[in-house]
């Protein structure tokens, strides 16, 4: 499975437009200064991440590279809480090697009505990977995925994940294959994806 560590934001885009309004006494002028605004119920968004890796091995004049796209559409069910899905695509680094996969779950956002807010997602993924011409990997698993969101517009807000904590079940398309598990927790600077959300 191609796992992408560098992530490079991917435009996302939304209609919505919500302010709040902060009154300033400059001079004795009064200044109105719009500052954006978080979620709310019912807001639809969505959302993405593209990551790209380049490799050039030792003396080598070629470089090889990876990329992995993964879009995401999320809905708020109440005032912190969505639900997110999303799909994953990635191209390995040779012809014979990609991937796919879906998620479906939910995202707490702890102050959803700010700007800025810590967030927690949970969801159940799928992924299938194609190592070479007939071997085929199929994962299915369980994901907690720590982030942070930063409205920097009225619609525009950055996001970002550091890591996870997760349980995958995996197995080859090859006759007699047993089923392989892990249990993976991952929560350092070494695995962050960024991305880009537009709000609705």
């Amino acid at each position: 499975m191609l796992n992408v560590n560098t992530a490079i934001a991917v435009l996302t885009f939304n209609t919505s437009i919500a302010q709040e309004e902060v009154v300033v006494l400059v001079d004795e002028t009064v200044v109105v200064v719009n500052t954006p605004t978080g979620f709310a119920k019912s807001d639809l968004y969505v959302s993405g991440t593209v990551g790209i890796v380049s490799v050039k091995s030792g003396d080598a004049d070629e470089t090889s590279t990876a990329y992995e796209i993964s879009p995401s559409v999320g809905y708020f069910l109440s005032d912190n809480m969505a639900l997110e899905a999303g799909l994953s695509f990635s191209d390995g680094f040779d012809d014979n090697t990609s991937s796919w996969g879906a998620n479906l779950g939910v995202r707490y956002f702890f102050s959803a009505a700010t700007p800025f807010s810590f967030t927690v997602g949970a969801g159940l993924t799928y992924s299938s990977d194609k190592l070479g011409e007939d071997f085929t990997y199929n994962t299915i698993g369980f994901a907690i995925v720590p982030g942070i969101n930063y409205f920097v517009s009225d619609a525009f807000a950055l996001r970002a994940s550091v890591g996870n904590i997760g349980f995958e079940s995996g197995q080859a398309s090859t006759d007699g294959a047993k089923a392989d598990t892990a249990f993976q927790v991952g929560l350092d600077l070494s695995d962050i994806l960024i991305g880009l959300t537009y709000k609705f």
